[in-house]
Protein backbone atom coordinates (compact mmCIF):
# COMPACT_ATOMS: atom_id res chain seq x y z
CA UNK A 1 0.00 0.00 0.00
CA UNK A 2 1.28 3.59 -0.76
CA UNK A 3 1.50 6.11 1.71
CA UNK A 4 -0.09 9.55 0.97
CA UNK A 5 1.81 12.47 1.55
CA UNK A 6 -0.09 15.88 1.86
CA UNK A 7 0.72 19.35 2.74
CA UNK A 8 -1.95 19.29 5.62
CA UNK A 9 -0.97 15.93 6.71
CA UNK A 10 2.69 16.83 7.35
CA UNK A 11 1.90 20.22 8.41
CA UNK A 12 -0.73 18.48 11.12
CA UNK A 13 1.77 16.01 11.92
CA UNK A 14 4.51 18.24 12.21
CA UNK A 15 3.01 20.08 14.82
CA UNK A 16 3.27 16.85 16.98
CA UNK A 17 6.98 16.92 16.82
CA UNK A 18 7.58 13.81 15.84
CA UNK A 19 9.57 12.66 12.87
CA UNK A 20 8.65 9.06 13.08
CA UNK A 21 4.96 9.72 12.41
CA UNK A 22 5.83 12.18 9.94
CA UNK A 23 7.35 9.88 7.69
CA UNK A 24 4.58 7.20 8.04
CA UNK A 25 2.53 10.12 6.68
CA UNK A 26 4.56 10.61 3.59
CA UNK A 27 5.68 8.94 -0.14
CA UNK A 28 8.68 10.75 -1.34
CA UNK A 29 10.66 11.62 -3.72
CA UNK A 30 11.87 13.81 -6.76
CA UNK A 31 13.06 16.76 -8.60
CA UNK A 32 14.80 18.75 -10.91
CA UNK A 33 17.22 21.49 -10.76
CA UNK A 34 17.50 25.02 -11.59
CA UNK A 35 17.71 25.80 -15.46
CA UNK A 36 21.06 24.93 -17.40
CA UNK A 37 22.13 26.67 -20.44
CA UNK A 38 22.10 25.28 -23.62
CA UNK A 39 24.30 24.94 -26.65
CA UNK A 40 23.61 25.58 -30.53
CA UNK A 41 24.17 22.17 -31.27
CA UNK A 42 21.40 20.81 -29.02
CA UNK A 43 18.00 21.17 -27.99
CA UNK A 44 17.03 22.87 -25.03
CA UNK A 45 15.05 21.07 -22.36
CA UNK A 46 13.41 23.86 -20.57
CA UNK A 47 12.27 21.68 -17.54
CA UNK A 48 12.60 23.48 -14.41
CA UNK A 49 14.70 22.35 -12.08
CA UNK A 50 14.66 23.17 -8.34
CA UNK A 51 17.74 24.56 -6.41
CA UNK A 52 18.73 20.99 -5.38
CA UNK A 53 21.04 20.30 -8.49
CA UNK A 54 23.54 23.17 -6.81
CA UNK A 55 23.69 21.43 -4.13
CA UNK A 56 27.64 21.60 -3.32
CA UNK A 57 28.13 23.97 -0.04
CA UNK A 58 31.08 25.77 -1.75
CA UNK A 59 29.15 26.86 -4.45
CA UNK A 60 32.02 27.13 -6.70
CA UNK A 61 31.66 24.85 -9.90
CA UNK A 62 33.86 22.82 -11.12
CA UNK A 63 36.73 23.27 -13.59
CA UNK A 64 36.17 22.13 -17.18
CA UNK A 65 38.74 20.18 -18.47
CA UNK A 66 38.64 20.80 -22.15
CA UNK A 67 40.89 18.67 -24.28
CA UNK A 68 40.25 15.29 -22.21
CA UNK A 69 38.13 12.78 -22.80
CA UNK A 70 37.64 11.38 -19.32
CA UNK A 71 34.49 10.64 -17.80
CA UNK A 72 35.63 12.38 -14.52
CA UNK A 73 32.15 13.75 -13.63
CA UNK A 74 30.25 17.14 -12.35
CA UNK A 75 29.41 14.16 -9.53
CA UNK A 76 28.58 16.91 -6.61
CA UNK A 77 25.40 18.63 -9.01
CA UNK A 78 23.02 16.08 -10.20
CA UNK A 79 23.28 16.11 -13.93
CA UNK A 80 20.40 15.53 -15.89
CA UNK A 81 22.16 14.20 -19.80
CA UNK A 82 19.97 16.69 -21.30
CA UNK A 83 21.45 19.55 -20.11
CA UNK A 84 25.02 20.20 -20.79
CA UNK A 85 26.13 23.59 -18.83
CA UNK A 86 26.34 23.40 -15.16
CA UNK A 87 24.56 26.52 -13.46
CA UNK A 88 26.68 29.52 -13.13
CA UNK A 89 29.99 28.03 -15.18
CA UNK A 90 32.90 29.13 -14.04
CA UNK A 91 34.44 29.45 -17.24
CA UNK A 92 37.17 28.01 -18.81
CA UNK A 93 39.83 27.42 -16.23
CA UNK A 94 41.54 25.00 -17.56
CA UNK A 95 44.39 25.25 -19.87
CA UNK A 96 43.89 25.18 -23.24
CA UNK A 97 46.26 22.38 -24.32
CA UNK A 98 45.76 19.87 -27.42
CA UNK A 99 45.06 16.36 -25.95
CA UNK A 100 47.59 14.77 -28.55
CA UNK A 101 50.26 16.42 -26.34
CA UNK A 102 48.89 15.46 -22.95
CA UNK A 103 47.63 12.48 -21.70
CA UNK A 104 47.32 13.58 -17.78
CA UNK A 105 46.06 16.47 -16.08
CA UNK A 106 45.93 18.10 -12.43
CA UNK A 107 43.84 20.70 -10.85
CA UNK A 108 43.94 22.06 -6.99
CA UNK A 109 42.77 24.71 -5.89
CA UNK A 110 42.01 26.29 -2.20
CA UNK A 111 40.13 29.31 -0.14
CA UNK A 112 37.74 30.36 2.18
CA UNK A 113 35.80 28.18 4.11
CA UNK A 114 38.30 25.77 3.82
CA UNK A 115 36.86 24.92 -0.09
CA UNK A 116 39.30 22.41 -1.64
CA UNK A 117 39.06 21.59 -5.40
CA UNK A 118 41.20 18.63 -6.82
CA UNK A 119 40.72 16.55 -10.37
CA UNK A 120 43.36 14.36 -11.54
CA UNK A 121 43.38 12.11 -14.82
CA UNK A 122 45.01 10.41 -16.91
CA UNK A 123 45.46 8.01 -20.20
CA UNK A 124 46.88 4.95 -19.37
CA UNK A 125 46.26 3.77 -22.94
CA UNK A 126 45.27 5.99 -25.91
CA UNK A 127 45.75 4.16 -29.29
CA UNK A 128 43.38 3.63 -32.25
CA UNK A 129 42.51 0.23 -30.65
CA UNK A 130 42.08 1.18 -27.19
CA UNK A 131 41.87 3.89 -24.51
CA UNK A 132 41.70 3.16 -20.93
CA UNK A 133 41.61 6.31 -18.42
CA UNK A 134 41.59 6.75 -15.02
CA UNK A 135 40.28 9.93 -13.21
CA UNK A 136 39.56 10.90 -9.56
CA UNK A 137 37.64 14.37 -8.15
CA UNK A 138 37.34 16.10 -4.99
CA UNK A 139 35.26 18.75 -3.26
CA UNK A 140 34.98 19.91 0.19
CA UNK A 141 33.98 22.66 2.66
CA UNK A 142 34.57 22.79 6.36
CA UNK A 143 33.09 26.59 7.15
CA UNK A 144 30.70 27.86 9.05
CA UNK A 145 27.94 29.66 7.87
CA UNK A 146 24.79 31.64 9.00
CA UNK A 147 21.30 31.44 8.90
CA UNK A 148 18.81 33.73 7.43
CA UNK A 149 16.36 32.92 10.31
CA UNK A 150 18.58 33.36 13.52
CA UNK A 151 22.26 35.26 13.41
CA UNK A 152 24.05 32.09 14.77
CA UNK A 153 26.68 30.64 12.64
CA UNK A 154 26.80 26.50 11.99
CA UNK A 155 29.36 24.31 10.70
CA UNK A 156 28.51 23.32 7.12
CA UNK A 157 30.40 20.18 6.06
CA UNK A 158 31.30 18.46 2.91
CA UNK A 159 33.13 16.25 1.85
CA UNK A 160 32.78 14.40 -1.96
CA UNK A 161 34.96 12.28 -3.77
CA UNK A 162 34.74 10.48 -6.45
CA UNK A 163 36.81 8.17 -8.82
CA UNK A 164 36.87 5.69 -11.75
CA UNK A 165 37.84 4.06 -14.43
CA UNK A 166 37.01 3.71 -18.67
CA UNK A 167 38.05 1.63 -21.30
CA UNK A 168 37.13 1.26 -24.47
CA UNK A 169 38.34 -0.99 -27.34
CA UNK A 170 37.58 -0.36 -30.77
CA UNK A 171 36.86 -3.44 -33.17
CA UNK A 172 36.02 -3.59 -36.73
CA UNK A 173 32.36 -3.56 -36.52
CA UNK A 174 31.74 -2.16 -32.89
CA UNK A 175 33.16 -0.58 -30.08
CA UNK A 176 33.01 -2.55 -26.40
CA UNK A 177 32.71 -0.23 -23.38
CA UNK A 178 33.83 -0.81 -19.29
CA UNK A 179 33.62 1.40 -16.99
CA UNK A 180 33.59 1.44 -12.82
CA UNK A 181 33.17 4.55 -10.46
CA UNK A 182 33.17 4.91 -6.78
CA UNK A 183 31.95 8.00 -4.75
CA UNK A 184 31.90 8.76 -1.83
CA UNK A 185 29.77 11.43 0.22
CA UNK A 186 30.44 12.77 3.85
CA UNK A 187 28.34 15.59 4.97
CA UNK A 188 26.01 16.95 7.77
CA UNK A 189 22.39 18.02 8.18
CA UNK A 190 22.93 21.38 9.07
CA UNK A 191 19.32 23.27 8.43
CA UNK A 192 17.75 25.48 10.65
CA UNK A 193 15.93 23.59 13.33
CA UNK A 194 12.23 24.48 11.41
CA UNK A 195 10.58 24.04 15.26
CA UNK A 196 12.68 26.99 16.41
CA UNK A 197 10.86 29.85 16.51
CA UNK A 198 13.45 32.64 14.26
CA UNK A 199 11.70 35.46 16.75
CA UNK A 200 12.79 34.00 19.70
CA UNK A 201 15.77 36.36 21.62
CA UNK A 202 17.74 32.87 21.73
CA UNK A 203 19.01 29.90 19.90
CA UNK A 204 18.21 26.96 22.49
CA UNK A 205 20.55 23.85 22.16
CA UNK A 206 19.83 21.79 19.52
CA UNK A 207 18.02 18.51 20.47
CA UNK A 208 18.40 17.10 16.69
CA UNK A 209 21.60 16.08 15.63
CA UNK A 210 23.34 18.78 13.03
CA UNK A 211 26.90 17.67 13.83
CA UNK A 212 26.86 14.09 12.96
CA UNK A 213 28.10 13.52 8.81
CA UNK A 214 25.68 11.41 6.84
CA UNK A 215 27.99 9.08 4.47
CA UNK A 216 26.66 8.35 1.14
CA UNK A 217 28.30 5.73 -0.78
CA UNK A 218 27.59 4.98 -4.70
CA UNK A 219 29.70 1.94 -6.74
CA UNK A 220 28.44 1.95 -10.58
CA UNK A 221 30.05 -0.83 -13.13
CA UNK A 222 28.51 -0.71 -16.35
CA UNK A 223 29.57 -2.70 -20.03
CA UNK A 224 28.47 -2.21 -23.06
CA UNK A 225 28.85 -2.61 -26.85
CA UNK A 226 28.11 0.01 -29.55
CA UNK A 227 28.05 -0.36 -33.47
CA UNK A 228 30.05 2.07 -35.47
CA UNK A 229 28.40 5.36 -37.26
CA UNK A 230 28.77 4.11 -40.66
CA UNK A 231 27.00 0.35 -39.71
CA UNK A 232 24.43 -0.37 -42.21
CA UNK A 233 22.31 -1.92 -39.05
CA UNK A 234 22.84 0.00 -35.87
CA UNK A 235 22.50 -0.79 -32.50
CA UNK A 236 23.53 -0.57 -28.73
CA UNK A 237 23.56 -2.88 -25.74
CA UNK A 238 24.80 -1.45 -22.32
CA UNK A 239 24.11 -3.12 -18.46
CA UNK A 240 25.04 -0.66 -15.80
CA UNK A 241 24.76 -1.58 -12.16
CA UNK A 242 24.46 1.22 -9.35
CA UNK A 243 24.44 0.25 -5.67
CA UNK A 244 23.76 3.31 -3.85
CA UNK A 245 23.40 3.23 0.16
CA UNK A 246 23.45 5.50 3.28
CA UNK A 247 25.66 4.79 6.57
CA UNK A 248 22.79 5.73 8.62
CA UNK A 249 18.78 6.40 8.44
CA UNK A 250 17.26 9.17 10.38
CA UNK A 251 20.28 9.44 12.86
CA UNK A 252 23.19 7.18 14.26
CA UNK A 253 21.35 5.13 16.50
CA UNK A 254 19.78 3.60 13.02
CA UNK A 255 21.29 2.03 10.35
CA UNK A 256 20.65 3.27 6.39
CA UNK A 257 19.08 1.44 3.45
CA UNK A 258 21.27 0.07 0.24
CA UNK A 259 19.54 -0.06 -2.91
CA UNK A 260 20.81 -1.70 -5.94
CA UNK A 261 19.85 -0.96 -9.07
CA UNK A 262 20.19 -2.72 -12.61
CA UNK A 263 20.07 -1.35 -16.00
CA UNK A 264 19.46 -2.32 -19.35
CA UNK A 265 19.39 0.12 -22.16
CA UNK A 266 19.70 -1.32 -25.95
CA UNK A 267 18.47 0.67 -29.30
CA UNK A 268 18.19 -1.24 -33.02
CA UNK A 269 18.07 1.40 -36.04
CA UNK A 270 18.31 0.88 -39.83
CA UNK A 271 18.22 3.18 -42.99
CA UNK A 272 16.07 2.58 -46.13
CA UNK A 273 15.18 4.65 -48.78
CA UNK A 274 18.68 7.02 -48.58
CA UNK A 275 16.83 9.04 -45.94
CA UNK A 276 14.80 7.52 -43.73
CA UNK A 277 15.44 5.05 -40.63
CA UNK A 278 13.37 2.92 -38.68
CA UNK A 279 14.31 1.76 -34.96
CA UNK A 280 13.63 0.75 -31.69
CA UNK A 281 15.26 2.07 -27.94
CA UNK A 282 14.24 0.60 -24.59
CA UNK A 283 15.39 0.71 -21.13
CA UNK A 284 15.08 -1.48 -17.93
CA UNK A 285 15.21 -0.57 -14.60
CA UNK A 286 15.14 -3.30 -11.92
CA UNK A 287 15.32 -1.91 -8.42
CA UNK A 288 16.46 -4.17 -5.49
CA UNK A 289 16.15 -3.11 -1.22
CA UNK A 290 18.14 -4.17 1.30
CA UNK A 291 16.96 -2.88 4.92
CA UNK A 292 18.20 -2.82 8.11
CA UNK A 293 16.23 -4.76 10.95
CA UNK A 294 14.43 -0.84 11.80
CA UNK A 295 13.03 -0.78 8.11
CA UNK A 296 12.01 -4.34 8.03
CA UNK A 297 8.65 -4.74 7.21
CA UNK A 298 6.49 -7.13 9.64
CA UNK A 299 3.03 -8.37 9.31
CA UNK A 300 0.69 -5.92 7.72
CA UNK A 301 2.57 -3.22 9.34
CA UNK A 302 5.64 -1.08 8.28
CA UNK A 303 7.22 0.30 10.86
CA UNK A 304 8.61 3.44 12.57
CA UNK A 305 10.04 4.88 8.71
CA UNK A 306 6.79 4.89 7.30
CA UNK A 307 8.24 4.45 3.74
CA UNK A 308 7.76 1.65 1.67
CA UNK A 309 11.07 0.44 -0.17
CA UNK A 310 9.54 -2.61 -1.80
CA UNK A 311 11.44 -3.95 -5.06
CA UNK A 312 9.91 -2.56 -8.19
CA UNK A 313 10.81 -2.27 -12.14
CA UNK A 314 10.46 -0.12 -14.78
CA UNK A 315 10.38 -0.60 -18.16
CA UNK A 316 10.28 1.58 -21.71
CA UNK A 317 10.18 0.45 -25.41
CA UNK A 318 10.42 3.67 -27.59
CA UNK A 319 9.88 2.42 -31.44
CA UNK A 320 10.26 5.46 -34.15
CA UNK A 321 10.58 6.49 -37.74
CA UNK A 322 12.39 9.38 -38.90
CA UNK A 323 12.55 10.92 -42.47
CA UNK A 324 14.99 13.88 -43.44
CA UNK A 325 15.44 16.04 -45.80
CA UNK A 326 17.77 18.86 -47.22
CA UNK A 327 16.51 21.67 -44.58
CA UNK A 328 13.76 19.82 -42.97
CA UNK A 329 13.61 16.15 -40.42
CA UNK A 330 10.62 14.22 -38.58
CA UNK A 331 10.78 11.92 -35.98
CA UNK A 332 7.65 10.08 -35.41
CA UNK A 333 7.75 7.66 -32.35
CA UNK A 334 6.13 6.60 -29.41
CA UNK A 335 7.03 6.09 -25.42
CA UNK A 336 5.44 3.04 -23.60
CA UNK A 337 6.67 2.67 -20.37
CA UNK A 338 5.53 0.54 -17.27
CA UNK A 339 6.34 0.19 -13.72
CA UNK A 340 5.79 -2.71 -11.30
CA UNK A 341 5.16 -2.88 -7.82
CA UNK A 342 1.72 -2.41 -5.70
CA UNK A 343 0.79 0.35 -7.90
CA UNK A 344 1.55 -0.99 -11.42
CA UNK A 345 0.93 1.60 -14.24
CA UNK A 346 1.26 1.82 -17.35
CA UNK A 347 1.52 4.99 -20.10
CA UNK A 348 2.11 5.97 -23.56
CA UNK A 349 3.41 9.31 -24.91
CA UNK A 350 4.28 10.45 -27.98
CA UNK A 351 7.77 10.95 -29.06
CA UNK A 352 8.02 13.71 -31.86
CA UNK A 353 10.53 15.80 -33.42
CA UNK A 354 10.63 18.00 -36.69
CA UNK A 355 12.52 21.22 -37.23
CA UNK A 356 12.94 22.93 -40.66
CA UNK A 357 14.94 26.04 -41.94
CA UNK A 358 12.35 28.76 -42.77
CA UNK A 359 15.43 31.06 -43.53
CA UNK A 360 18.94 31.62 -43.95
CA UNK A 361 20.19 29.87 -40.74
CA UNK A 362 17.34 30.17 -39.36
CA UNK A 363 15.07 26.99 -37.90
CA UNK A 364 11.83 26.53 -36.77
CA UNK A 365 11.26 23.31 -34.35
CA UNK A 366 8.87 21.17 -32.81
CA UNK A 367 9.61 18.49 -29.70
CA UNK A 368 6.66 16.49 -27.94
CA UNK A 369 7.65 13.83 -25.65
CA UNK A 370 7.28 12.17 -22.42
CA UNK A 371 9.37 9.66 -19.75
CA UNK A 372 8.93 8.18 -16.88
CA UNK A 373 11.25 9.30 -14.01
CA UNK A 374 12.03 6.10 -11.49
CA UNK A 375 12.48 8.74 -8.17
CA UNK A 376 15.08 6.20 -6.96
CA UNK A 377 16.96 6.72 -3.50
CA UNK A 378 20.32 7.38 -5.89
CA UNK A 379 18.22 10.15 -8.01
CA UNK A 380 16.86 11.62 -4.72
CA UNK A 381 20.24 12.36 -3.29
CA UNK A 382 21.67 13.48 -6.64
CA UNK A 383 18.99 15.98 -6.74
CA UNK A 384 18.75 17.23 -3.30
CA UNK A 385 21.80 15.09 -0.50
CA UNK A 386 19.59 16.96 2.24
CA UNK A 387 16.64 15.08 1.55
CA UNK A 388 15.35 12.33 3.95
CA UNK A 389 17.81 9.17 4.08
CA UNK A 390 14.42 6.85 4.46
CA UNK A 391 12.70 7.84 1.22
CA UNK A 392 11.31 6.21 -1.40
CA UNK A 393 8.53 7.04 -3.62
CA UNK A 394 6.32 5.60 -6.67
CA UNK A 395 7.97 7.03 -9.83
CA UNK A 396 6.57 10.08 -11.75
CA UNK A 397 4.61 9.65 -15.15
CA UNK A 398 5.76 12.81 -16.98
CA UNK A 399 2.56 13.01 -20.04
CA UNK A 400 3.69 15.60 -22.24
CA UNK A 401 6.48 17.59 -22.53
CA UNK A 402 6.34 19.49 -25.58
CA UNK A 403 8.41 22.71 -26.64
CA UNK A 404 7.99 25.03 -29.61
CA UNK A 405 10.79 26.94 -30.60
CA UNK A 406 12.47 29.14 -32.89
CA UNK A 407 16.73 29.61 -33.33
CA UNK A 408 18.75 31.88 -35.85
CA UNK A 409 22.51 32.74 -36.49
CA UNK A 410 22.02 34.62 -39.12
CA UNK A 411 23.94 37.62 -38.37
CA UNK A 412 27.47 36.94 -37.35
CA UNK A 413 28.26 36.07 -34.11
CA UNK A 414 24.68 36.15 -33.31
CA UNK A 415 22.71 33.66 -32.48
CA UNK A 416 19.38 33.22 -30.50
CA UNK A 417 16.17 30.79 -29.51
CA UNK A 418 12.83 32.12 -28.40
CA UNK A 419 11.00 29.29 -27.10
CA UNK A 420 7.86 28.11 -25.61
CA UNK A 421 6.50 24.94 -24.02
CA UNK A 422 4.24 22.99 -21.29
CA UNK A 423 4.60 19.77 -19.00
CA UNK A 424 1.63 17.93 -17.97
CA UNK A 425 3.47 15.45 -14.87
CA UNK A 426 1.34 13.20 -12.59
CA UNK A 427 3.16 11.73 -9.33
CA UNK A 428 5.63 14.71 -9.82
CA UNK A 429 7.21 15.95 -6.35
CA UNK A 430 8.55 19.35 -4.71
CA UNK A 431 10.90 19.14 -1.57
CA UNK A 432 9.65 20.69 1.73
CA UNK A 433 11.19 20.95 5.07
CA UNK A 434 9.69 18.30 8.11
CA UNK A 435 9.74 19.16 11.81
CA UNK A 436 11.98 17.40 13.87
CA UNK A 437 13.07 17.27 17.82
CA UNK A 438 13.83 13.78 18.14
CA UNK A 439 17.27 13.33 19.94
CA UNK A 440 19.87 11.74 18.39
CA UNK A 441 18.07 12.25 15.34
CA UNK A 442 19.04 14.33 12.41
CA UNK A 443 17.52 18.23 12.20
CA UNK A 444 16.13 19.70 9.43
CA UNK A 445 16.02 17.50 6.33
CA UNK A 446 13.70 17.79 3.23
CA UNK A 447 10.81 15.15 2.08
CA UNK A 448 9.58 15.20 -1.65
CA UNK A 449 5.98 16.03 -1.61
CA UNK A 450 4.68 13.21 -3.58
CA UNK A 451 1.51 12.52 -4.87
CA UNK A 452 1.24 16.04 -7.03
CA UNK A 453 -0.34 16.16 -10.45
CA UNK A 454 1.71 19.34 -12.11
CA UNK A 455 0.85 21.36 -15.30
CA UNK A 456 3.41 23.93 -16.51
CA UNK A 457 3.68 26.58 -18.95
CA UNK A 458 7.08 27.95 -19.57
CA UNK A 459 8.13 30.80 -21.98
CA UNK A 460 11.62 32.13 -22.81
CA UNK A 461 14.39 33.36 -25.01
CA UNK A 462 18.07 32.75 -25.13
CA UNK A 463 20.46 35.62 -27.13
CA UNK A 464 24.02 34.90 -27.40
CA UNK A 465 26.68 37.28 -29.13
CA UNK A 466 30.87 36.57 -30.00
CA UNK A 467 33.06 39.01 -31.49
CA UNK A 468 36.09 36.83 -33.18
CA UNK A 469 37.95 35.37 -29.66
CA UNK A 470 37.85 38.50 -27.66
CA UNK A 471 34.37 38.68 -25.96
CA UNK A 472 31.09 36.96 -25.31
CA UNK A 473 28.01 37.70 -24.13
CA UNK A 474 25.10 35.60 -23.66
CA UNK A 475 21.85 36.46 -22.02
CA UNK A 476 18.84 34.18 -21.16
CA UNK A 477 15.38 34.57 -19.30
CA UNK A 478 12.45 31.72 -18.70
CA UNK A 479 9.55 32.41 -16.95
CA UNK A 480 7.45 29.56 -15.80
CA UNK A 481 3.71 28.96 -14.58
CA UNK A 482 2.67 26.37 -12.64
CA UNK A 483 -0.74 24.57 -11.55
CA UNK A 484 -0.06 22.31 -8.69
CA UNK A 485 -2.91 19.92 -7.16
CA UNK A 486 -2.75 16.96 -4.61
CA UNK A 487 -3.88 13.86 -6.47
CA UNK A 488 -5.59 12.19 -3.38
CA UNK A 489 -9.16 12.20 -2.70
CA UNK A 490 -10.28 15.33 -0.91
CA UNK A 491 -13.91 16.50 -0.02
CA UNK A 492 -13.08 19.98 -1.02
CA UNK A 493 -11.52 20.12 -4.20
CA UNK A 494 -9.74 23.20 -3.35
CA UNK A 495 -7.52 21.10 -0.62
CA UNK A 496 -6.59 20.07 -3.56
CA UNK A 497 -4.10 23.08 -4.36
CA UNK A 498 -0.79 23.75 -3.46
CA UNK A 499 2.25 25.55 -5.12
CA UNK A 500 5.08 24.19 -6.70
CA UNK A 501 7.29 24.43 -3.52
CA UNK A 502 11.14 25.34 -3.93
CA UNK A 503 10.18 25.76 -8.24
CA UNK A 504 11.08 29.46 -9.36
CA UNK A 505 8.74 31.71 -11.58
CA UNK A 506 11.45 33.58 -13.25
CA UNK A 507 15.44 32.50 -13.94
CA UNK A 508 17.67 35.22 -15.54
CA UNK A 509 21.28 33.84 -16.51
CA UNK A 510 23.75 36.41 -18.03
CA UNK A 511 27.48 35.64 -18.64
CA UNK A 512 30.40 37.80 -20.05
CA UNK A 513 33.99 36.35 -21.23
CA UNK A 514 36.86 38.81 -22.37
CA UNK A 515 40.18 37.36 -23.15
CA UNK A 516 42.07 40.95 -23.40
CA UNK A 517 45.52 38.94 -24.17
CA UNK A 518 46.60 35.49 -26.31
CA UNK A 519 46.46 33.75 -22.23
CA UNK A 520 44.40 35.27 -20.09
CA UNK A 521 40.45 35.58 -19.82
CA UNK A 522 38.21 36.95 -17.23
CA UNK A 523 34.10 36.01 -17.00
CA UNK A 524 31.05 37.36 -15.14
CA UNK A 525 28.36 35.09 -14.25
CA UNK A 526 25.37 35.88 -12.88
CA UNK A 527 22.26 34.05 -11.67
CA UNK A 528 18.57 35.65 -10.59
CA UNK A 529 15.78 32.99 -9.27
CA UNK A 530 12.56 34.43 -8.17
CA UNK A 531 9.12 33.33 -6.73
CA UNK A 532 10.19 30.54 -4.94
CA UNK A 533 8.07 29.66 -1.59
CA UNK A 534 8.24 26.88 1.27
CA UNK A 535 5.53 25.04 3.49
CA UNK A 536 6.71 25.15 6.73
CA UNK A 537 3.82 24.67 8.47
CA UNK A 538 -0.13 23.79 8.14
CA UNK A 539 -1.14 26.72 6.03
CA UNK A 540 2.25 28.25 6.45
CA UNK A 541 3.50 29.20 2.92
CA UNK A 542 6.77 31.00 3.21
CA UNK A 543 8.45 33.02 0.55
CA UNK A 544 11.84 32.65 -0.16
CA UNK A 545 14.67 35.27 -0.55
CA UNK A 546 15.97 35.28 -4.27
CA UNK A 547 18.66 33.85 -5.34
CA UNK A 548 20.81 36.87 -6.99
CA UNK A 549 24.36 35.42 -7.54
CA UNK A 550 27.21 36.85 -9.37
CA UNK A 551 30.09 34.85 -9.66
CA UNK A 552 33.80 36.59 -11.26
CA UNK A 553 36.77 34.15 -12.69
CA UNK A 554 39.86 34.76 -14.31
CA UNK A 555 42.65 32.27 -15.38
CA UNK A 556 45.74 32.80 -17.19
CA UNK A 557 47.86 30.22 -18.75
CA UNK A 558 51.63 30.64 -18.00
CA UNK A 559 52.54 27.89 -20.93
CA UNK A 560 51.56 25.08 -22.75
CA UNK A 561 52.05 23.24 -18.97
CA UNK A 562 50.96 25.45 -15.84
CA UNK A 563 47.62 27.41 -15.65
CA UNK A 564 46.74 29.57 -13.09
CA UNK A 565 43.06 30.49 -11.79
CA UNK A 566 40.98 32.98 -9.31
CA UNK A 567 36.96 32.39 -8.65
CA UNK A 568 35.50 34.80 -6.33
CA UNK A 569 32.23 33.72 -5.74
CA UNK A 570 28.84 35.55 -4.73
CA UNK A 571 30.76 38.97 -4.88
CA UNK A 572 27.36 40.63 -4.24
CA UNK A 573 27.79 39.18 -1.02
CA UNK A 574 24.12 38.38 -1.35
CA UNK A 575 22.39 35.68 1.30
CA UNK A 576 19.92 33.19 0.54
CA UNK A 577 19.03 29.58 0.58
CA UNK A 578 18.64 26.82 -1.77
CA UNK A 579 16.39 24.79 0.99
CA UNK A 580 14.66 26.52 4.35
CA UNK A 581 17.07 26.60 6.53
CA UNK A 582 20.46 25.19 4.17
CA UNK A 583 22.22 28.73 3.53
CA UNK A 584 24.80 29.30 1.68
CA UNK A 585 28.48 30.60 1.30
CA UNK A 586 27.72 34.48 1.38
CA UNK A 587 31.32 35.32 -0.33
CA UNK A 588 33.96 32.67 -1.34
CA UNK A 589 37.12 32.81 -3.01
CA UNK A 590 39.51 30.62 -4.78
CA UNK A 591 42.79 30.47 -5.85
CA UNK A 592 44.33 27.27 -7.98
CA UNK A 593 46.71 25.65 -10.23
CA UNK A 594 46.26 23.73 -13.74
CA UNK A 595 48.86 20.94 -14.58
CA UNK A 596 49.05 19.46 -17.86
CA UNK A 597 51.25 16.65 -18.06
Amino acid sequence: MKTIYNVKALCVVALLGTTATISAQEDTSKKQNLEREMTLEREYDPTVQDASKVNTLPVIKEPEVKKMPIDYANFTIAADPAKEISLLPSGNIMTDIQYNKRRGYFNFGGGTYLNLNGDLGYHILSTDKDQLNIWFSHRSTNGKVKYLQFDEKVKAKLNDNMGGLNFKHNFDKLFLKMGLKYGYSGFNYYGFPIYIDPASSALPDPVSDIETNQVAQTIKANVGIESKADAPVGYLLNLDYTNFSYKYGMGKPYDGTTEGTFTLDFGLNASFGGNQRVGLDGNFQYFNYSLPKELEITEGEKVGYGTYFDNFATATVSPYYKVEGDNWHIKLGVNAMFFSGEYKKAMVSPNISADVEVADKTVLYLNANGKLQSNSMYDLFRTNRYSSPISRITPSRNWLDGILGIKSGVAPGFWFDVFGGYKITNNNYFFVPVFNNENDAFGNFSVPLNNVNTNQLFIGANLKYSYQQLFEISLKGVYNNWDAKLNDNWENEADKKIKAFGMPEMEITAGVTVRPIKNLSASLDYYLATGRETCVSLGQDLKMDNINELNLTGAYNINDTFGLYLKLNNVLFQKYELYYGYPLQKFSAMIGVNINF
